[in-house]
């Protein structure tokens, strides 16, 4: 199962989450800009799965900033059946 951890002590903004996602998981074609766009990307079967995210470093006053995002990857989750782990550490 491929691994990867963000570390919110290094992302200052969504923007730049996405920004990080999209090189990551090298997006080349599907550059993720928004909620929006992270969504379909899962659904479009463009990742390699099986796949695990963490969140490292993401203190309580920016879970309600990234709340959205965090509830994307909680979903996704349990959609997949599997094929995705999300953790926050």
């Amino acid at each position: 199962m491929r691994t990867e951890s963000f570390d919110f002590d290094e992302i200052v903004d969504q923007a730049h989450f996405f920004r990080q996602f999209s090189h990551r998981l090298a997006l080349t074609d599907l550059t993720v800009t928004d909620l929006e766009g992270l969504r379909e990307v899962m659904k479009a079967g463009v990742l390699s799965f099986p796949l695990e995210i963490i969140f490292i470093h993401l203190g309580k006053g920016q879970k309600p900033r990234y709340g959205a995002l965090i509830q994307l990857f909680e979903e996704a989750e349990e959609e997949l059946e599997g094929q995705l782990r999300f953790s926050i550490r």
